[in-house]
């Protein structure tokens, strides 16, 4: 496995403590908020499991933040120019799911991501992800099925989608070849 995705793990696992800590909440209060056992954000927090993205995106949705957000804090890359080599890079243990933090650190109000979703996997992420962010899906190679709530999209190369109010999703990959897709994210709280 790549170092850089296992370092960024611990990192994740760090920055996840200090969001929780940052606001003064205690482990149950987070577990309240997002939805995720107490168990599990302690596991989490002490490196002895890695996040899976559905869990991740509900403790970022806790926090108000995009999954990427929280990925790229974790990272700390900074300035206007986001080299290839330096992004943040983050594997989903469960799913095998490759999401790249595309666009610099900057205080403007969006953010890309390039996402590989490998053949026959499915990645569901809760509504509480989508809170306060207009969200469209772009496909770069292979075909994508995006669930978003009763509506079922699918998506081919150099399709383009946005998404509606926040609802539970589904990213899923039924081909035989790995998805690849952009996550353009533009925050309006």
């Amino acid at each position: 496995m790549n170092t850089k995705v296992d370092s960024l793990d611990q990192r994740l696992s760090e920055r996840i403590r200090l969001e929780r800590e940052a606001r003064g909440w205690s482990l149950s209060e987070l577990s309240e908020r997002s939805g995720v056992s107490r168990a599990m954000i302690h596991k989490v927090e002490r490196g002895d499991s890695s996040p899976t993205a559905t869990l991740l995106a509900k403790l970022a949705g806790a926090f108000g933040l995009t999954m990427s957000t929280l990925i790229a804090r974790a990272e700390m890359s900074q300035g206007r120019l986001s080299r290839r080599q330096d992004q943040a890079v983050w594997r989903d243990p469960q799913t095998g799911y490759l999401r790249r933090h595309v666009s610099p650190m900057s205080d403007l109000p969006l953010e890309l991501v390039e996402v590989e979703l490998p053949a026959g996997a499915e990645v569901p992420i809760p509504a509480s992800a989508y809170a306060l962010h207009r969200r469209w899906i772009w496909v770069t190679a292979g075909r994508l099925t995006f669930v978003e709530g009763l509506e079922t999209h699918t998506l081919g190369i150099g399709d383009c989608l946005e998404l509606g109010p926040p609802e539970d999703c589904v990213f899923r990959n039924v081909g035989g070849e790995t998805c690849i897709y952009a996550v353009v994210l533009l925050r309006t709280g």
